[in-house]
C-alpha cells in the first residue's frame, strides 16, 4: 500500500506540473513531452533546421540532474552498460520516429487524453498493441543481454552534458538556434521549467515511473504498480485542464495534433514495441541515463539523432497530418523492429527469469 501511494503521488505531481508548465507558457497538451523536448533541443543545437521546433528545453536538463542528484543521495547511482549498445541506439531512433509520427511520447499521449484529444485515445490503442507485440517476443526469450559495471566517468557523462546544455541555454551564443514562432517559441520561464524538471526527475527516479512499464507489467505479471502512476497523471492533468479551461473534447482542432486514426495508431505502435524491447519509455530512459546507466544514455542519444533524422528527411508529422516519407518510415521501422525482435531471441531465457529481472535494464 505504501508503494502504491508513492507512485500515485508521483504520477499526480507529474500531472500537476505538466498543467502548470502549460499555464506558464508551454504549448497546450505538451506540458511535459520527452520526445518533443529532445526534438526541440536537437533543433537548437543545429541537428535539424525545422525553425518552429528549436529550443533547449530546461525540463530535460532538470530531469537528468534530478535523477542524478537523488540517485547519488540514495546510493543508487550505479554505472553500468554494455548491453547491445548499438542496437539500443537504433531502437531509440526508431521509438523517436514513431513518437514524432504521433506527435508525442507516451507521456504526452496521456496528457493529450487529459486535455480531451481523442486522437490520443487512438494512439493509446496503438501503444498497447505495440507493447503486446513486444511482450510476445519477451515471452519467447528476447533479450539485449546483460550489462556490466563500467568506468565511473561513463555515468557522469549525461549529467555533464545536461549542465553544458544549461550553460548554452543561459548564455545563448550565436551558434544556438531558438524558434521565433511555433511550438519551439512557446515555453515556460527557464527557472520554472528547470525546477519542474528537477522535481519530475526525482519522483520518477524514486518510483520507476514508466508509461510502457505500466501496461507491460499488467499484461505480463498482473502487476498494477506502475499503472497507478499512469492513471494518476491522467486524473490530475484532467482536473487541472478543466479548472484552467484547457480541456477540449474531440478529434479536430487539437493543439499540435492531427486527425488521422491510422497514423496516430501506427506511430504509437512503433513507439510501444520499441520501448518494450528497450525496457522502458523515453521518460524512463532519460531518468536511467541520469542515474548512471550508460545503455540508457546511448538510447537517449539515439532518440536525439532519430529526432534530427525525422525532421531532416520530413518523416515527422504536423498539424496537417502524416507525411508520405513518414508513412514509409513507419513500415521500415516495423521491419527493423521485427528483425531485431527475432534475431535477439534466446530460447533458454525463461519467463521466470524475466520476472526476476523486470526492475533491471533488460526489460526496464
Amino acid at each position: 500500500m505504501k508503494e502504491k501511494k508513492g507512485i500515485i503521488f508521483a504520477g499526480g505531481l507529474v500531472g500537476l506540473i505538466s498543467v502548470a508548465l502549460v499555464y506558464f507558457g508551454n504549448p497546450k497538451n505538451m506540458g511535459a513531452c520527452i520526445a518533443c523536448f529532445l526534438r526541440d533541443t536537437a533543433g537548437a543545437l543545429g541537428l535539424h533546421r525545422a525553425e518552429v521546433v528549436q529550443y533547449i528545453r530546461p525540463e530535460i536538463i532538470g530531469m537528468i540532474l534530478g535523477a542524478f542528484i537523488i540517485a547519488l543521495f540514495t546510493k543508487e547511482f550505479k554505472v553500468k552498460g554494455g548491453s547491445s549498445p548499438f542496437l539500443r541506439f537504433i531502437l531509440g531512433a526508431i521509438v523517436m520516429i514513431g513518437a514524432l509520427m504521433f506527435l508525442g511520447c507516451p507521456l504526452r499521449m496521456v496528457l493529450r487524453m487529459a486535455g480531451g484529444d481523442l486522437n490520443a485515445l487512438v494512439g493509446l490503442l496503438g501503444f498497447a498493441a505495440g507493447i503486446f507485440i513486444g511482450i510476445q517476443f519477451l515471452n519467447r526469450g528476447f533479450s539485449l543481454k546483460r550489462n556490466y559495471t563500467m568506468n565511473t566517468v561513463e555515468g557522469y557523462a549525461m549529467p555533464v552534458i545536461a549542465i553544458m546544455l544549461l550553460v548554452l541555454l543561459i548564455s545563448a551564443p550565436a551558434v544556438i538556434f531558438f524558434s521565433e514562432s511555433g511550438p519551439g517559441s512557446m515555453h515556460a520561464p527557464v527557472s520554472i521549467a528547470l525546477v519542474a524538471g528537477l522535481i519530475i526527475g526525482v519522483v520518477a527516479q524514486r518510483t520507476r515511473l514508466c508509461m510502457v512499464g505500466g501496461i507491460r507489467d499488467l499484461i505480463m505479471f498482473k502487476d498494477t504498480y506502475l499503472m497507478w502512476g499512469f492513471i494518476a497523471i491522467f486524473v490530475v492533468a484532467l482536473v487541472g485542464n478543466l479548472a484552467l479551461g484547457y480541456f477540449k473534447l474531440g478529434f479536430v482542432d487539437q493543439p499540435i495534433a492531427f486527425n488521422d486514426g491510422t497514423w496516430n495508431f501506427m506511430g504509437m505502435l512503433v513507439a510501444g514495441w520499441g520501448s518494450v524491447l528497450l525496457g522502458g519509455c523515453p521518460l524512463r530512459q532519460l531518468i536511467l541515463s541520469g542515474e548512471g546507466n550508460a545503455d540508457s544514455a546511448i538510447t537517449v542519444m539515439g532518440m536525439v539523432v532519430g529526432a534530427a533524422f525525422a525532421h531532416n528527411f520530413k518523416l515527422a508529422s504536423s498539424a496537417e497530418g502524416a507525411t508520405p516519407n513518414g508513412k514509409i518510415a513507419i513500415f521500415i521501422a516495423l521491419g527493423v523492429l521485427l528483425g531485431i525482435s527475432v534475431l535477439c531471441m534466446n530460447k533458454s531465457f525463461s519467463i521466470s527469469s524475466k520476472k526476476n529481472e523486470k526492475d533491471g535494464v533488460t526489460i526496464g
